[in-house]
């Protein structure tokens, strides 16, 4: 087949089914004959009857993803049906052989059987089957909905500890949604059954008063018969009418019980499998059951015969089931045995312990309650939101941060490892608290002396008893998840520019790409590579800068790539296009206090630089450089003991150079230029750092 040919059929199977719409609903207008009536009702016998085995033999609620447009179609025939059937009846008397059949058969010939009949199948139907369907749908469809926050938090939780990959967790979150999806469409969707089963009954009624009276006063057929004779004509022909039409309402009716009651143990079984499993897989219930039926046949007038046949096979049953579940037993033993041998004896797959997970946090069997949700540990939680927190703060994607308990730490001790390489730890003790006084409470409390892990500040450690007083007296009191999230937050923040990759970098440039293509296309790869933006972001975020605003800082790298290739300058020019949040960040409403370099040492940095292939570096002398030491250590000292920010301000050419000096003793120090100050900041030096 051509490729004509399959588009063309490609675009008969979409007409197909509103063609198949339009024409029920035509059936309303355009009254079908007897015999078309007769293959009409046929079909929907059939649909009944496909719609129940599908729901049966399907794995899983969601394999009929689109049961409730079927259960909406299906019934919108039905009453289309039922209409047409009320005209043919009401206008001759005569409705089709199929209607006719099904009558005489459940009436036998006395038609207050018939009647009986036909009214306990529609009260089974609509009392208790479509009842207890629609009931289950809206219970069903409402625990669903309030389950998914959870199921998407676990599958956040499985996604950090590395149980499952991304792939994995994007396949659940989707399956989440279209359960939920389908549990809510066919809350509402089962109210059509509900609804069928209520018109069918009116429409039987009127069928029935309405064919008794045409037919007694001969305006339907023309001659008027008998009352006798016309109630026995128009309840046949009702009967079977409300027969033929109840029958694939029932089928649908349990169909949609089945798919909304559906909760497979096995997912790999279908429900007859299933089924057969739990009601005769446990031998001991069958033992007791087939000796209860013998003793009902021996000591009671109940038919002896069936009661103890039925026993004695129920025994027998038993007997086979047993013996074939020792048989899978020890296959099952000797299977894992095998494969126990075959596992020692196969050559080991190293390439699977060569990769090294960006961010580790490994911990003692003591911590286990902190990470499990089963024990209220919310650790998994606070790890999920630390990467939002991040995301949303400093613009940059926090890769997967894995949870892994290790044997070989303490059982209250973690550890943080960046890149499969340690760089922070500390001790919990489970179930205290750790206090720490803010400098200002002169009330002491009892606890055991500690150190708070990330500043290293002097804290105690409290029971759960003096959490309160220790509060009310002003200490800072938090709990042990807090405690390794606070670290772990601090952690990744200080590592970010190494855990950007280029990968990552391409994945920010991507999402800007969307919306602003003229500007990638110029920047990348034309004047910049992904590399080089990635070591501009890098700079950035290793002074704590967020990259959030990637537009304004992939413009000016647009604007100054031509000029220069050195990335650490092109990073001074995106620092000053950051003015506004720099200054917002490191700056308050009214005069701010800085200390700035005297011109002679700005002069003797520039002049101390020297330039090579590889870029740019200081080259000062070590005397110089101690004095330099020295005398910021002196100035930076007075503005902490008058408790203010130490700022750092200096030209905008030698910022740079300044900031990698200092980092050697002082990595958290704050230069700036005077370039990246906004205009509307004002600014006072309290001091002058000297050579």
């Amino acid at each position: 087949m051509n490729l004509t040919n399959f588009r063309g059929l490609s675009a008969v199977k979409k007409c197909i089914l509103g063609v198949l719409v339009i024409g029920i609903v035509a059936v309303i207008v355009i009254p079908p004959s007897p015999a078309a009536m007769d293959f009409l009702l046929m079909v929907s016998m059939f649909i009944g009857i496909i719609i129940l085995l599908n729901a049966i033999y399907s794995e899983k609620p969601t394999d009929m993803s689109l049961f409730p447009t079927i259960l909406l179609i299906s019934t919108l025939y039905r009453l289309v049906l039922n209409i047409s059937s009320t005209r043919l009846i009401l206008s001759t008397g005569n409705a089709g052989e199929v209607i006719r059949t099904f009558g005489e058969f459940v009436a036998g010939g006395n038609m207050v059987v018939g009647g009986i009949v036909f009214i306990i199948i529609v009260i089974v139907n609509l009392m208790v089957i479509t009842k207890g369907s629609t009931r289950v749908s809206e219970v069903t469809a409402r625990f669903t909905l309030d389950a998914m926050p959870g199921k998407q938090m676990a599958i956040d939780a499985d996604l950090n500890t590395g149980l499952i990959d991304e792939a994995e967790a994007k396949a659940r979150r989707a399956q989440i949604q279209n359960e939920a999806n389908f549990y809510g469409a066919m809350d509402g969707a089962s109210k059509f059954v509900s609804g069928d089963a209520i018109a069918g009954i009116v429409i039987t009624f009127v069928n029935l008063l309405g064919g008794i009276v045409l037919g007694a006063t001969g305006i339907a057929t023309g001659t008027p018969l008998p009352l006798a004779e016309a109630a026995r004509l128009y309840t046949l022909m009702t009967i079977g009418d409300g027969l033929v039409s109840q029958i694939p309402a029932i089928l649908i009716s349990v169909a949609t019980g089945i798919l909304v009651t559906k909760a497979n143990a096995n997912p790999d079984e279908d429900v007859t499998t299933e089924l057969s499993r739990q009601l005769f897989g446990k031998t001991l219930v069958l033992y007791i059951a087939g000796p209860v039926l013998i003793v009902f046949g021996v000591f009671t007038a109940l038919p002896k015969v069936l009661f103890i046949s039925a026993g004695l096979v129920v025994l027998a049953y038993a007997n086979f089931a047993d013996r074939r579940q020792k048989i899978a037993a020890i296959e099952t033993d000797i299977t894992h045995e095998d494969s126990e041998v075959s596992e020692i004896r196969r050559p080991e797959n190293v390439i699977s312990l060569l990769s090294v997970d960006p961010i580790l946090l490994i911990f003692g069997y003591g911590l286990i309650p902190l990470v499990d949700a089963a024990q209220g540990g919310d650790l998994l939680d606070r790890v999920v939101m630390i990467r939002r927190q991040i995301a949303l703060e400093l613009g940059a994607v926090v890769p997967i941060i894995r949870l892994r308990d290790d044997i070989k730490l303490a059982p209250n001790e973690y550890r943080i490892l960046i890149k499969g390489v340690e760089v922070a730890g500390g001790d919990i003790m489970f179930d205290h608290y750790m206090a720490m006084n803010p400098g200002y409470v002169e009330d002491e409390i009892e606890g055991i002396e500690t150190v708070e892990p990330y500043l290293g500040l002097p804290a105690l450690w409290i029971s759960e008893s003096q959490r309160e007083r220790a509060e009310t007296l002003g200490y800072t009191v938090v709990d042990p998840p807090a405690i390794i999230a606070t670290h772990l937050t601090e952690v990744v923040r200080s590592h970010l520019h190494e855990l950007l990759s280029r990968q990552d970098t391409q994945s920010l440039v991507s999402n800007v790409k969307d919306a602003n293509s003229v500007l990638i296309d110029e920047l990348i790869p034309k004047l910049m590579s992904i590399g080089d933006v990635q070591k501009v972001l890098a700079n950035l975020l290793r002074e704590g800068i967020s990259i959030r605003d990637l537009v304004t800082i992939l413009e000016t790298l647009a604007d100054y790539a031509h000029v220069t290739r050195d990335t650490d300058m092109l990073t001074e020019y995106v620092r000053q296009a950051l003015r506004r949040s720099l200054s917002k960040q490191y700056f308050e409403h009214g005069s701010n206090t800085v200390i700035t370099l005297d011109p002679d040492l700005e002069q003797r940095i520039m002049s101390s630089v020297q330039q090579t292939e590889q870029g740019s570096f200081l080259a000062l002398d070590p005397g110089v450089t101690q004095k330099i030491f020295n005398n910021l250590n002196a100035e930076v000292s007075k503005l902490t003991s008058m408790g203010l920010q130490p700022i750092i301000l200096t030209s905008p050419i030698v910022r740079v150079y300044f900031k990698r000096l200092v980092e050697q003793v002082a990595p958290d120090l704050i230069v700036l230029s005077y370039n990246e100050i906004d205009s509307s900041v004002e600014v006072q030096s309290i001091g002058v750092v000297s050579a």
